[in-house]
């Protein structure tokens, strides 16, 4: 059977298909991974072999309509998220024929995509195949589609829609204690890590006597980053680096340089680091929210402070949250006093990393990739 997955513009698209698909290739069905132009390097690093979706970086669709006019993000939580589908639409629309010109010379069984991978269910329905969509993490989407099919609309009236199709197989990674009641019925599948490796060293999976902290602003941060990450990362660097803590900061190594260069005197460890393998040795993460963080510490069950960045990411870290495994700080409440009054309650009440390690159990016990492979195998 050949099986087409379909991520998107940044890394953790990548890496939250990866099991999956790395399970359907051993299963030995032909796989193929298809994303972004510059997403390759990624995508043949997980070991998949790659097809450019289109040449244009993420960046552009985010800041950029249809026209080629500049688009701002909204300012108000709906309609950030109805953004976020629009952006996610252009990018399926740019990537359409492209990956119907692919299709004339491969031509999948199925077509797999993530959460907002919507190329995906455009490309099945020209092809009369069927869709799978899997989460690429615990964000609830259902406030970001209508944005897509309003962007779509061109696109969905060619195939006498109007509307995205639902898929024909729904697989989800959350965790069952997180999912929204409201969620639509799916097969859930177990979390599973998946991120650029390297050679380790002793210290990535030993820690010393000092409360180990990590820091991280996702795999797409860069210097000058059109989402401010990099300032983030930086401040939350700063404001970290004289506590009596050991201070860990994931981040591609361009960007490790530069934290180096601002911030000479901070005693830190800074650098592409495997989170897989840093996360269960540490004490506390801080991020973004994430969602491949997020489950990356859950599944460690390792307590976090979430600062989501963007109001999508919200409702999911407030739910991890209040189930206790996390702290979450809204805008607003993300001064440097509240980041260091939320760390020092994390590091010194074990009831969060209790709760941490509970969620954990419950990732570990979910359907292994390989066992949704068979249902990937019943809808031909």
């Amino acid at each position: 059977m050949r099986i087409l997955f379909v991520a998107a513009g940044s890394p953790a698209t990548v890496f939250a298909l990866a099991p999956l698909a790395t399970a359907a290739r051993n299963a030995g069905h032909q796989v193929f991974m298809a994303a972004n132009a510059d997403m390759m390097p990624v995508v043949v690093e997980a070991g998949l072999p790659g097809l450019p979706t289109t040449e244009l970086p993420i960046k552009h669709f985010i800041t950029t309509d249809r026209n080629g006019e500049p688009e701002a993000i909204p300012a108000d939580p709906v309609g950030q998220a109805l953004f976020t589908g629009r952006w996610f639409a252009r990018m399926a629309a740019a990537s359409l024929a492209g990956m119907l010109e692919l299709t004339r010379d491969w031509r999948p069984d199925v077509v797999v995509g993530g959460t907002m991978s919507y190329v995906a269910p455009l490309l099945a329905a020209h092809l009369g195949v069927p869709h799978v969509r899997q989460t690429w993490d615990a964000i609830d989407a259902d406030g970001i589609h209508p944005g897509a099919d309003a962007e779509l609309r061109p696109e969905l009236a060619e195939l006498g829609l109007d509307r995205l199709p639902d898929p024909d197989l729904f697989i989800d990674v959350c965790p069952p204690s997180l999912r929204p009641a409201h969620a639509a019925p799916a097969r859930a599948m177990r979390y599973i890590p998946a991120n650029r490796q390297r050679r380790l060293e002793p210290w990535m999976y030993t820690k010393g006597e000092r409360p180990r902290v990590c820091v991280t602003s996702g795999s797409r941060v860069a210097k000058e980053s059109y989402d401010k990450n990099y300032a983030f990362l930086r401040d939350l660097a700063d404001s970290m680096a004289a506590w009596d803590v050991e201070l860990i900061v994931a981040a591609p190594e361009e960007v490790a340089a530069s934290l180096r260069a601002e911030l000479p005197g901070a005693e830190l460890r800074a650098g592409w680091v495997p989170l897989d393998v840093v996360a269960p040795t540490c004490d506390l993460l801080v991020h973004h929210a994430g969602g491949v963080s997020t489950l990356t510490g859950l599944n460690a069950g390792v307590p976090q402070l979430l600062i989501p960045k963007g109001a999508v990411l919200e409702t999911p870290a407030r739910r991890i949250a209040d189930y206790g495994a996390a702290v979450t700080l809204l805008p607003g409440q993300d001064t440097s006093d509240g980041i260091a009054a939320a760390c020092q309650d994390l590091l010194a009440q074990p009831a969060y990393r209790k709760h941490a390690q509970e969620l954990s159990h419950e990732i570990s016990a979910m359907p292994q990739p390989a066992q949704l492979v068979a249902a990937l195998e019943q809808l031909t």
